[in-house]
């Protein structure tokens, strides 16, 4: 008698997606009057089930009020992208999944303390991932820091829907070389963007199960790369969005009057975006290259940090070549 194949059970998550309570966009001039992000969290989660994710996320930068916001929403949890602060001024960005608003709190007070963070992050058992690991965006980089985070997370983004194959092909040999698992997310800044990169765990088929394959590492990264055609489309909707967003708020007060005359004083520079976002590629592409062949003469501790308790993570990351 011949029986039939059965398929293995498939969830799949975008684990780096914002909305607007991501804050100020970090440039200078631009933070006193624009956002990273105009989405409203209701909105993205509206968009990342229409194309296809299970459970949906928010990892806005420092901050869980938008995930916390969709939690009366099924197939939801909280998370954010946590901003760390490392000897010498630079900084790592880290997501950090399925935390409760006590956790966040600590998590806030702790991290200017990298060494305090990563310990607490271990005893809660936290499933955390070093985002953007060679990209220009999160600020220089040394040799020690690939250690403080290859030797200290539990996954590495190696899929981000706005970085360049170039980049992502980086991190996922830096995973590899670590045994540490891997993550995909979208880091959309705008609804056309969500879910154009996420994370699946095979076999899990509740938000517990999925939940619980991350921690153990039993995930795999999924989707497209960033280019330099969607970055620019990407800047050019969030600077959309905040002409729309201040347009609406221009009679609140004198403020954001103040706000919205700022904004139009822009307008004769946008025809400069693809300018703007053409350089930015490059020196995407031309950070990377150099910095992962730092990190390939960094010495052994750096490249391949102690080996992980038996209970953790797999040794040999999944990984998603194709869309779902």
């Amino acid at each position: 008698m011949r029986t039939e194949p059965t398929t293995q059970p498939l969830m799949s998550c975008d684990l780096h997606v914002h909305s607007r309570f991501s804050g100020a966009v970090n440039l200078p001039v631009l933070r006193r009057v624009g956002y990273e992000c105009y989405s409203e969290p209701r909105e993205v989660y509206a968009e990342a089930r229409r194309r296809g994710m299970d459970l949906v996320t928010l990892t806005d930068h420092d901050s869980i009020e938008g995930a916390v916001e969709l939690l009366s929403l099924p197939g939801t949890f909280v998370s954010e992208e946590v901003t760390v602060e490392l000897p010498g001024g630079r900084q790592l960005h880290l997501g950090v999944y399925d935390v409760s608003e006590a956790q966040h709190e600590r998590i806030s007070r702790l991290r200017t303390d990298a060494e305090s963070l990563f310990a607490y992050l271990a005893e809660q058992r936290v499933a955390t991932a070093v985002n953007q690991l060679f990209s220009a965006l999160t600020g220089p980089r040394d040799v020690a820091d690939f250690e403080w985070a290859l030797g200290n997370v539990s996954h590495v983004e190696i899929q981000n829907g706005m970085m360049p194959a170039a980049t992502n092909g980086f991190a996922r040999r830096a995973a590899q070389n670590a045994g540490l698992c891997s993550v995909g997310g979208s880091d959309a800044h705008t609804l056309p963007s969500v879910a154009r990169a996420y994370t699946s765990v095979p076999g899990a088929r509740t938000r517990e199960e999925f939940l619980d394959g991350l921690r153990q590492g039993r995930c795999a990264a999924g989707g497209e790369s960033g280019s330099y055609a969607r970055l620019t489309a990407d800047v050019a909707r969030v600077f959309a969005g905040g002409y729309a967003w201040n347009v609406q708020r221009a009679l609140d007060g004198p403020r954001e009057a103040v706000v919205l005359a700022c904004m139009l004083a822009l307008v004769p520079v946008l025809p400069l975006i693809p300018l703007v976002t053409a350089a930015l590629h490059l020196r995407e592409l031309a950070f990377a290259e150099r910095f992962f062949r730092r990190f390939e003469t960094a010495p052994a501790s750096a490249r391949r940090p102690r080996p992980r308790p038996a209970s953790g993570p797999l040794a040999t990351p999944l990984v998603l070549e194709s869309g779902r």
